[in-house]
């Protein structure tokens, strides 16, 4: 009976949408929400509990797309990660909010340090042997925060606004991002120069591989900026482990464009920064967080004023999803795992969300790939903390189309290197690190290829 109930309210929502939007002309409708997702003081982080909140809160923002077909929800956490059965259940759930399917929603994180992680996987695991600390796996927070955004979303779509034209801008952001794999005259990483480098010499290596531009889509009705979502690639720490949630400085920089364009809601998604960070920019002075954000909101600025805008109906929308399975990394041994899981210490904690992964992986379960159509722009939506090599291969496997990459998504796999980087050393590609094997990079490839739809 419950189930039967649970389907009738599935389609009055969807039914609900659909009236929503035939009012508009273009047949597509917005409806944006924005929920606080800070944790209270005594709770648990990522790494730290919490001793006390700041000025700037971490946000859990997104919007849901009405009129071509099933909704579609795109959604971005200040948190480090949402992984295993985490980010199934978020999925799940804001689906049912949005009066929609799971395939149709994509949730991803900023990956701030100071910051909420969650692992519903990994919390089963740790009391399935009655650990006595489950850490930043404890899931009470991260699920009052669903109840929240679950809240807004049947709130939000409820009274959606009609979009008639799609925005796209783009710019270079100058002195930000920088590769943290630091490579040798031997092909190896000599050095890895983290998001914070004290080391002045490190700091004076050459930038290396990266993705310079930041990508803007707007959404409007009319004149009016209905929502803007801001794509870069580059991990966000300046300094962290204050016991202090902060947004770092991404969300800085979306806070300064929020005041600027206080039309629309900002939403920031961080791309396939995984081997990318601050830190020949940054030596972890306190400064540089304010320093960075302003050199963030600069891009985003001139990026909004390259904005080209064009018609935009309903029929130009489109979503399309490929379930992957990644291959997991040989160095991870279930029966290790499952004996460092009973240690009840630090590295049982760690072990949890590794099990979990390894679990999952060996069930059958699949990782959603997801690309969003807006006339000729496409999105990507990608697991894990991803090289930007891929974003970068997305781009040129379409170079007639615009290209934005979300990655983040997915965060039980950890790391995802290219092929050749597990063969160079470096942290990212560590046993500790990385989740999954080298062949990962074909599996990824393939898997954009069919999402562009390269011939």
């Amino acid at each position: 009976m419950r189930n039967f109930a649970g389907l009738l309210l599935l389609m009055f929502l969807s039914l609900a949408s659909a009236l929503n939007a035939a009012d508009s002309p273009s047949g597509l409708k917005i409806a944006t929400f924005d929920v606080d997702a800070t944790p209270p003081v005594g709770s648990m982080m990522a790494y730290d509990k919490v001793v006390r909140q700041d000025d700037l809160p971490l946000r859990c923002r997104g919007l849901v797309l009405i009129g071509s077909g099933e909704p579609i929800v795109l959604c971005a956490f200040d948190w480090i990660g949402l992984a295993n059965e985490g980010h199934d259940v978020f999925r799940e759930t804001i689906a049912k909010a949005a009066g929609t399917t799971s395939q149709r929603v994509a949730c991803h994180t900023l990956h701030q340090h100071d910051a909420p992680d969650c692992d519903f996987t990994a919390e089963k695991l740790l009391k399935e042997v009655n650990a006595t600390e489950l850490a930043q796996f404890n899931g009470d927070f991260p699920r009052q925060v669903l109840a929240k955004v679950v809240t807004a979303v049947k709130t939000a779509v409820q009274n959606p606004q009609s979009v008639t034209h799609l925005g796209w801008g783009e710019a270079d952001v100058q002195e930000v991002a920088s590769n943290r794999r630091v490579m040798g005259t031997d092909g190896k990483v000599k050095a890895v120069r983290y998001t914070a480098a004290k080391d002045a010499a490190l700091r004076a290596e050459p930038i290396g591989t990266i993705d310079p531009r930041v990508s803007l889509i707007s959404f409007w009705n009319g004149d009016k900026p209905v929502a803007v979502l801001s794509y870069y690639a580059c991990h966000p720490q300046s300094y962290y482990r204050t016991g202090i949630p902060n947004p770092d400085f991404p969300g800085i920089a979306r806070f300064v464009r929020g005041q600027a364009v206080p039309e629309a809601l900002h939403v920031h998604f961080n791309g396939a920064g995984g081997n990318i960070g601050a830190g020949k920019f940054n030596d972890g002075s306190k400064d540089n967080r304010v320093t960075l954000a302003m050199k963030l909101a600069d891009g985003m600025t001139r990026a909004w004023q390259a904005t080209t805008k064009k018609p935009i109906s309903a029929g130009d929308v489109g979503w399309k999803s490929v379930p992957v399975s990644l291959p997991v990394a040989t160095y991870l041994d279930e029966a290790k795992l499952r004996a460092d899981l009973k240690l009840g210490t630090p590295a049982g904690v760690a072990a949890a969300t590794r099990l979990g992964f390894v679990v999952r992986a060996k069930s059958g379960h699949k990782i959603d790939l997801s690309c969003l159509s807006l006339g000729d722009t496409r999105v990507l939506h990608m697991p894990g903390e991803l090289f930007v090599e891929y974003q970068l291969a997305a781009k040129k496997m379409r170079p007639d189309l615009h290209v934005a990459m979300a990655a983040y998504g997915e965060y039980g796999t950890a790391y995802i290197g290219t092929e050749i980087a597990y063969s160079q050393g470096g942290y990212e590609t560590e046993p500790r690190s990385s989740n999954v094997a080298p062949e990962v990079e074909g599996v990824l490839m393939d898997g954009m290829k069919t999402l562009l739809e390269v011939k």
